[in-house]
């Protein structure tokens, strides 16, 4: 990314239209462990954006999955013992075969089995990168000892949001530096962290949280970023650049939330480097 002024970025030209170019070009197959909500949702974005989705949990087959995967995208949103088991493996196998995995840690802070299943996944699989909302990522930080702004609520409201990304900025700033991982919070605006640097990323629509799964949706394109951009970092930034771009265009065409939906998948599946230089504004923070 070049600096064009101060405080503001402009992710390189080709930058984001390469990664986006590349991915077409390469079909990643990228490996999702998922809830039931999404699975659909997530494989028709990943197809449209030009990915290849992999929607497969059974433990005695993830050796030979993550054999010829590219990333692996773990989500925890509809738990169960099994599932916990089956993430668990799937990262130290990932971990071992150096396949890139992103977390999604839907509802963490909500019961203590989302919020210490998060953590046994960050310990486990070593996460490139967590992409959660504000409320999430608070409660991961605040659960390994990062603390809090005084009198901030980190309670989550089941897997939806009540913190502004850039209301914890600096606890996903230490989240990324504990875990090691860059961190991606999504909101209004997105913030993406490697624990050093911050960038904001602009743009998107306020329908958007009115459909199911987007948060999801967009760390599915995260994974697909992390198979073909070497940085995790790049691969976060490039990821919300693309759903936030996709999240405009479709709002321009949609009458309400099951719209957006249908021409999100094909704001994906058109997307071209004019679009991407259109709608989102990305800053260092």
């Amino acid at each position: 990314m070049d600096q064009t002024e101060k405080g503001t970025v402009m992710t390189e030209k080709s930058s984001v239209w390469n990664a986006v170019s590349a991915l077409r070009k390469a079909q990643p197959l990228v490996l999702n462990i998922t809830n039931f909500v999404v699975m659909n949702n997530t494989a028709n974005a990943l197809l449209a954006l030009g990915a290849s989705p992999l929607m497969a949990h059974a433990p005695e087959e993830l050796d030979e999955m993550l054999t010829i995967s590219q990333a692996l995208v773990l989500n925890i949103g509809t738990l169960s013992a099994p599932w916990i088991e089956s993430m668990k493996k799937a990262g130290e196998i990932a971990s071992t075969k150096k396949v890139p995995v992103v977390l999604d840690p839907v509802g963490a802070g909500a019961s203590r089995l989302r919020t210490q299943t998060s953590l046994d996944l960050i310990e486990c699989a070593s996460p490139a990168v967590i992409r959660g909302n504000g409320s999430e990522i608070m409660a991961l930080a605040a659960a390994l000892g990062i603390e809090a702004p005084q009198g901030a609520d980190t309670q989550t409201k089941g897997v939806d949001s009540q913190l502004a990304a850039l209301e914890v900025k600096e606890l996903a700033r230490g989240l990324a530096r504990k875990a090691q991982a860059v961190v991606c919070v999504s909101g209004p605006e997105d913030y993406v962290t490697d624990g050093d640097r911050g960038v904001r990323v602009i743009g998107g629509s306020s329908l958007m949280p009115r459909v199911t799964g987007l948060g999801c949706t967009a760390t599915s394109l995260v994974g697909a970023m992390l198979a073909v951009v070497e940085s995790p970092f790049d691969a976060a930034v490039h990821a919300m650049h693309v759903m936030s771009t996709a999240g405009a265009m479709a709002a321009s065409r949609a009458a309400g939330p099951g719209t957006l939906q249908l021409h999100f998948y094909d704001a994906l599946y058109s997307l071209d480097e004019d679009d991407l230089l259109g709608c989102v504004q990305v800053e260092e923070d």
